[in-house]
């Protein structure tokens, strides 16, 4: 076990972001001792956790004294002047590296920037690196033929999750107050649990999903790894609103004010500690009925609910993330086979041999599941579960490890949250809910109503404090 960093408020870097920049605007300190700072953290991270494929020190430096230069001038600064932020290796980034965590990217450097990115960095948010992903983002590790393996910050020997591992881990040890990371079956929550930050799927169409092939795909997200709810609220109004790059991108504005204020009290809460079918490690669920019981003083009505789904949520999941592999990466095979990851290559050729008609009729479970939620909504506000069914594991270990019928008939899984990438409409957040016996952190998700984002964050920052680890 290694120590987790002192996250007590040491310096200006470690404050909330919209702190930083206002401190940034106020001339209390300056954009480039912000930076520096988490360029150096960056650098300390990447030497022993392994979080970053690059670390954009000039770059980075260069914004930060533009910004202060803005600031001398006394030009209009965004919301987020000056404060740093990491992206993931699969999103591309203009003059970046980016390789998809796979050598058959070769040395790829992108011409433009991803939308997400832009309107961070057009809200005045600096990106210092790019953090490591399994390779094309297949895995709840965050290991890859071409950059090796990320470490969980509380105990080295474990990982950090993934697919956004090396963002989980970067925000965890104090380098970004927030990092960008994509969410396609759990990417951003299951890290989110694994290292103690919080992490947010929005809902469909909230943060216009512009950098897969198809702009149809509807089970993936752009969202925040943060330090705290705030951070990612932050995140959120930079990040999310309507654009035409994205035809299934929300006319919706996002509405910070109402993500940050709200009471628990009368609120009902559905909880399901297994889904109906999970086999939860004992420690988890001690730290949520822990968790559960702090929610309950603040005021809120928490009711255990049945839930009668089975591990087919998670096996026709699958299914369709093996289309998706083999749709948009497939064509690499032919060329790069022997560099890659054989579990990926596995997933593509299953994709291949997928019939249409099975992949058509995934519908009718998606539609069973959401007539559950549906039932549900009319009584509570949103459902409660673990964000995953385990602390995090060995680094060594992968995610067939995790795919087991036990004999009890209870299924053995890591994350549970492919489910809710199953209703991509629900917003889903990961919230730290407390340490386990055996001192890693455990994930509360918060699942709202069909584009309810607001109101998932809101809930998540009247029980921040009651539960946080810190």
């Amino acid at each position: 076990m290694n120590k987790h960093p002192d996250n007590a408020s040491s310096h200006p870097l470690d404050l909330p972001a919209e702190q930083i920049a206002t401190g940034i605007i106020s001339g209390r300190f300056t954009a480039e001792e912000i930076v520096g700072e988490s360029l150096r953290r960056a650098r300390s991270v990447n030497a022993t956790l392994n979080a970053f494929t690059i670390i954009r020190e000039d770059e980075a430096l260069a914004s930060a004294r533009a910004a202060d230069r803005a600031v001398s001038e006394g030009r209009i600064c965004g919301p987020l002047h000056g404060v740093p932020f990491a992206a993931k290796d699969l999103t591309p980034t203009k003059g970046d590296l980016t390789t998809l965590g796979s050598w058959s990217s070769g040395d790829w450097v992108p011409q433009e920037t991803a939308l997400c990115i832009r309107r961070l960095e057009e809200a005045g948010g600096i990106l210092i690196g790019k953090t490591t992903t399994p390779e094309f983002a297949y895995a709840s590790f965050t290991k890859s033929p071409r950059w090796g393996a990320t470490l969980n910050p509380w105990d080295y020997e474990k990982t950090p999750g993934g697919s956004s591992g090396g963002s989980a881990t970067t925000v965890a040890m104090g380098v970004v107050p927030f990092a960008e990371g994509t969410d396609m079956g759990g990417s951003v929550r299951i890290p989110a649990a694994f290292c103690g930050v919080v992490g947010l799927k929005p809902s469909l169409g909230r943060i216009p999903m512009t950098i897969l092939p198809s702009v149809f795909d509807n089970i993936s997200h752009f969202g925040p790894l943060a330090r705290t709810i705030g951070d990612a609220v932050a995140f959120m109004e930079a990040a999310s609103g309507p654009s035409d790059e994205d035809i299934m991108s929300l006319p919706l504005n996002f509405s910070g004010k109402a993500a940050r204020s709200g009471s628990l009290e009368g609120r009902r809460f559905a909880v399901s500690m297994d889904l109906g079918y999970y086999h939860i490690q004992p420690e988890v669920d001690a730290v949520m009925r822990e968790a559960i019981r702090r929610i309950r003083d603040l005021g809120a009505i928490v009711d255990e609910v049945p839930m009668h789904w089975t591990r087919d949520v998670n096996d026709q999941w699958f299914d369709l993330w093996c289309v998706f592999m083999s749709a948009f990466f497939g064509e690499r095979l032919a060329e790069h086979q022997s560099h890659m990851d054989p579990v990926v290559v596995a997933m593509i050729e299953r994709g291949k041999d997928a019939n249409a008609t099975d992949y058509k009729r995934v519908e009718l479970l998606r539609t069973a599941m959401w007539r559950d939620m549906a039932k549900l909504f009319e009584t509570y506000d949103a459902l409660l579960c673990p964000t995953c069914a385990i602390t995090a594991p060995s680094v060594d270990e992968c995610d067939d490890d995790y795919v087991a019928t036990l004999p009890n008939g209870r299924f053995a899984g890591l994350d549970m949250t492919c489910p809710f990438n199953l209703l991509p409409q629900l917003p889903a957040l990961s919230m730290p809910a407390g340490r386990a016996s055996n001192g890693l952190p455990v994930g509360l998700q918060i699942v709202g109503r069909r584009f309810a984002d607001e109101e998932v964050l809101s809930f998540g920052a009247a029980m921040e404090a009651a539960l946080s680890l810190r």
